[in-house]
Formats: C-alpha cells, sequence, structure tokens
C-alpha cells in the first residue's frame, strides 16, 4: 500500500477559498461544477474556515478527514482517479524532458506548458467536471455536502503551498517521484529499482488495523426492546436516550481512532440543551426538569447554531484581547457597518443586531426580538458572513 501523508488542521481564519495558484483555482473550479447546490458550497467555504476540519490525510486517490459540527462528528473522503502506470510512464517522459519542470515543481510551481505537454499525452493531471467524488457520513444527499465541500477548499490551500499534493492524489508521492526521476536520467537499472514505495509490516507483532466507524443510526433503525422505562419516564423517552448514548459513544470512538478533541464535557444545564435540540419531543419534559422553560428554549436555538460555543456566548460575556475585535472591527468598517457598543465580546453594530465572540474565533449573529437578544445564525470565523445569514434568515 502506498503511503499517506498527514496535514495539520487549519486553524480558525479568514481566507479566500478560491485558490491563489492557477492549478489551486482549476481545483476549486472542477468542485463547483460538480455541486448542484450553491448553498452547500456557500457553506463549504464557512467550513473551510471555521477551524472544524481536522487532520487531512492525502492518499493515492483519496482525501479523508474529520469534520467537526456543533451536533456531530462526521467522516468525509473525497476519491480521484489514480493514473495508470502507462500514464505514469508518460507522464514522466514529459517531466524528465525539461529539467525546469523539475525545477519548478521543487519552487513549488506547476507549469503551464508541463500541464498541456501531459494532456497532449493523454493524461489529465487537473480534475474537470465530475472528477471529484465526495462521500461524507452525514444524512445530506447533495454531494458535496458542506462538509466535503470544506475539506475541498481547504485542498486547494495544500496545493497553493504544494503541487505535489496533487500528484500524490494521482498516485505518486513526492518522494517516489523524485526518485524516479532521478534514476530515469541515471539508466535502466537505477530506474528499474525506483518503484513505488509499498509499506511492508511483518505479520508477527503487526497492530491489526483500525476498525472502522459504523454510520449513525436513526431512531427508526434502533431496536429496543424487553426493556421498561422507570417511571416518570414515558414509553417513548428510553429509546431516545438509548440513541444519544451510543451517538455520544460513536463520537468519543471517533475521537480516540483520529486522536481528534473529545466531545466537551458538559454540566446537568448544559446537557438538557443539547437533548432538547437534538430531541425536540424531550423539549417540555425538560422545560420543567429544569424549571427554565424560556431560558431553555434560548438554549437550544443557540446550540443548533454553535453548539457548545453557542450556549456559552448566550451566557457568558467574556473579555478577549483588543486584537480579537480590531480585525473584525475593521471588517465592517470596509462595509461601512460601524459598531455602535462594544461590551467584552460583544459588538452591537445596529439597534437590533450583535455579534458574539467565542473563544474559538467564532461569530455568532444575534437579533433583538422583543426586547430580547436571540441567536439567529450558524457561527463563522468572519463576522460579515455570520450578519448575513442572520439579516437573510425570517424573524
Amino acid at each position: 500500500m502506498s503511503t499517506a501523508q498527514g496535514y495539520p488542521a487549519f486553524p480558525a481564519q479568514r481566507r479566500s477559498t478560491r485558490g491563489q495558484s492557477w492549478w489551486a483555482r482549476a481545483w476549486v473550479q472542477a468542485l463547483e461544477d460538480t455541486s448542484l447546490d450553491n448553498m452547500q458550497l456557500k457553506k463549504g467555504r464557512r467550513y473551510a474556515n471555521s477551524g472544524y476540519v481536522g487532520t487531512i490525510t492525502i492518499s493515492p486517490g483519496r482525501i479523508g478527514a474529520t469534520v467537526y459540527s456543533p451536533d456531530d462528528t462526521y467522516e468525509v473522503a473525497v476519491r480521484v482517479d489514480e493514473l495508470t502506470e502507462p500514464e505514469w510512464e508518460r507522464f514522466l517522459d514529459q517531466v524528465a524532458a525539461r529539467a525546469g519542470h523539475i525545477a519548478a515543481l521543487l519552487d513549488g510551481e506547476m507549469p503551464h506548458d508541463l500541464v498541456e505537454a501531459a494532456e497532449s499525452a493523454g493524461i489529465e493531471l487537473l480534475p474537470g467536471i465530475g472528477d471529484l467524488d465526495p462521500s461524507c457520513t452525514c444524512d445530506a444527499w447533495e454531494l458535496p455536502c458542506q462538509h466535503a465541500a470544506g475539506l475541498s477548499y481547504q485542498v486547494a490551500w495544500l496545493l497553493d503551498s504544494d503541487p505535489f499534493v496533487l500528484l500524490h492524489l494521482r498516485g505518486r508521492s513526492r518522494d517516489v517521484l523524485l526518485n524516479q526521476l532521478v534514476a530515469r536520467s541515471a539508466g535502466p537499472v537505477a530506474e528499474a529499482e525506483a518503484q513505488p514505495e509499498v509499506q511492508v509490516t511483518s505479520r508477527r507483532g503487526s497492530l491489526p488495523d483500525l476498525p472502522d466507524v459504523t454510520r449513525k443510526v436513526s431512531l427508526e433503525e434502533l431496536a429496543v426492546s424487553g426493556i421498561e422505562p422507570p417511571p416518570p419516564l414515558a414509553p417513548g423517552v428510553l429509546p431516545m436516550l438509548v440513541l444519544d448514548a451510543s451517538r455520544r459513544a460513536r463520537a468519543l470512538l471517533i475521537a480516540l481512532l483520529n486522536g481528534t478533541p473529545e466531545p466537551q464535557p458538559l454540566d446537568e444545564w448544559q446537557d438538557a440543551v443539547r437533548l432538547a435540540a437534538d430531541f425536540p419531543e424531550l423539549l417540555d419534559g425538560l422545560a420543567e426538569a429544569t424549571a427554565r422553560p424560556a431560558d431553555l428554549g434560548l438554549g437550544v436555538q443557540a446550540w443548533q447554531y454553535g453548539g457548545f460555543a453557542g450556549l456559552d456566548v448566550l451566557e457568558h460575556p467574556w473579555e478577549p484581547t483588543p486584537a480579537e475585535l480590531a480585525r473584525a472591527r475593521m471588517d465592517l468598517l470596509a462595509e461601512e457597518i460601524d459598531a455602535i457598543e462594544l461590551t467584552a465580546n460583544r459588538l452591537t453594530v445596529h439597534p437590533d443586531r450583535q455579534l458574539r465572540l467565542d473563544h474559538h474565533g467564532n461569530w455568532h449573529a444575534y437579533r433583538l426580538i422583543d426586547n430580547t437578544w436571540t441567536p439567529a445564525a450558524h457561527a463563522s470565523p468572519d463576522p460579515l458572513l455570520a450578519l448575513e445569514e442572520a439579516v437573510s434568515q425570517p424573524q
């Protein structure tokens, strides 16, 4: 098996998802030409900038990552066809024909004439319409979904810094490709020895493969029988609690297998909000149990838009550094939006609109409804995007 290469997760930031290099822009174009839903692409751009996409793994024919959201964790993959052995032979001939091609690749450039020469030899390096095959464990039917789109936009950033990422996807890692090119110039014996690396492990003492994580099941697929719920739980509540426990266990397993952060520990109130957000059928019972029906309704909205961080900014103001607020104020001023009030982590930008910064650098939009500041949009590292979505939401 050819080796895989891991790339650290990108932090939350505001960055163009269009790509800076022409080959990265071609990648983005292939992604967007494949999509039938512009809203999923828009959400994908927010995901790319959100810091919620985990470590990216590139291997021949496949990109993979764990993507986090306020309510779950998803496993995302994007597949691309590998070049065949005859195609690689022709491509190596094209690269070796001009020493400048190797130097350009090592310098982080993908020469136009190299791609054109490859195309003339029947080799498509850059993907076209329909060449990207995304998949995700979420329930969305759109392809790509927002999670796969977010991952794909981040791959454009990787391509900006290293065109060998594209060649690795097509079947040859940087080291293998360079070894083969060097061997090609050294003669047929050396070339024969420079075969693609194979990961060989001894059967004695080798670790078993990591288990596959099962897909997330629905309430209708869950089998709970022969167990009576203790009073005062209604019969329909027990399956929901079992389903919730299985989903929490699944999220924990994914975190352990991928070395990513475990789900946030919750206190009794936070867990009540989470349950009410995930299972609206439990809302009345939880409102009665917590004796905070009005707070629970707001908390559910905050959780649905931003998860634990959304609930935290609803309830707890905090003091960010001036630098954390300065960039947001500059972005707003560029759009002729001036903060009329600044209190702790809260920027009031209109008599009835407000932005709240969480501890991860994401902005949560609020609207003043019936004299109550109410969560109004999904969190985003871009305050303008958060505000734009809040304005578009019906009151």
